[in-house]
């Protein structure tokens, strides 16, 4: 989903940052449904690593390497709706779980940020995607071609999906990315649910490709998960509108333009022109 993020004929475009996606597109609906309990299957890691997450303060921003041994830690922090960063294989972003509503606030909070601007969510596969929007119209093999990689795909949410209606009430589309790092692919898999995330900085400043880049909001963090400088610009993901069958709409450039294109149109997509 971003930063990253079912755009119509009558979009109104607001003032944000080129780091974080015209999400604002969104078609809104015309009922916002009601919260709902979040369900998922939770995988479990040692309670030891749990009661260590519950001791540390919602925003103590304490630094780690972004390595498989604090990707337990970074799962519970997640379960216990707090807000983590990441790096991902574009920029550094904020992550936690999309289905608790007070952690999705806490990111809004952090990067000063309107909650009119959807967040996008991560899964650790491609294979998940479908759990949380609209795919049955996609050719079989388009989304594995596109992912994992620097591509936020924007689909339907659809009346199946599981994705908490808290996250981006009134929107029926949501940005999906599935990030070329292994760390944020873990933990995601390891949460047993999405993850809202999008860029780590605040709101119309630029993203951040270091984490000293936003050390500013580091204490808003309950971890910052270090990964070292990122090799990519700071253009971010490329968005990708991919509602309508055998349709496209670049909605954002990004780091990886020509290479989506080139793929959309190998499976006989074509862009779709707006007035």
């Amino acid at each position: 989903f971003v930063r990253e993020e079912c755009f119509s004929s009558t979009l109104v475009s607001l003032p944000i940052s080129p780091s974080e996606v015209p999400f604002s597109r969104f078609r809104r609906l015309s009922v916002v449904p009601r919260l709902q309990q979040c369900e998922g299957v939770r995988r479990g890691f040692s309670k030891s690593m749990a009661c260590s997450v519950e001791n540390c303060d919602m925003g103590s921003g304490v630094v780690h390497p972004a390595t498989d041994a604090y990707a337990g830690e970074a799962v519970e922090a997640l379960k216990a709706g707090k807000v983590i960063a990441v790096p991902t294989d574009t920029l550094y972003g904020f992550a936690c779980d999309a289905c608790s509503l007070e952690a999705v606030n806490r990111i809004y909070e952090i990067k000063g940020r309107r909650h009119t601007s959807p967040l996008a969510i991560c899964v650790g596969d491609v294979s998940d995607i479908a759990r949380f929007a609209v795919t049955d119209h996609l050719p079989h093999g388009l989304l594995d071609s596109l992912l994992p990689g620097p591509v936020t795909v924007v689909l339907k949410r659809g009346e199946s999906s599981v994705l908490e209606r808290s996250l981006n009430p009134g929107f029926d589309s949501i940005g999906v990315r599935v990030p070329d790092c292994n760390f944020i692919r873990i933990i995601a898999r390891g949460s047993g649910t999405a993850l809202a995330l999008t860029s780590a900085n605040l709101s119309g400043q630029p993203s951040s490709v270091t984490i000293k880049d936003f050390e500013n909001l580091w204490e808003h963090c309950a971890f910052v998960y270090d990964g070292g400088l990122l090799p990519s610009s700071r253009a971010g993901s490329t968005v990708v509108d991919l509602t309508a069958p055998h349709k496209y709409r670049i909605l954002r450039p990004g780091s990886a333009k020509d290479e989506t294109v080139a793929i959309l149109e190998k499976h006989s997509f074509v862009e779709e022109v707006t007035s």
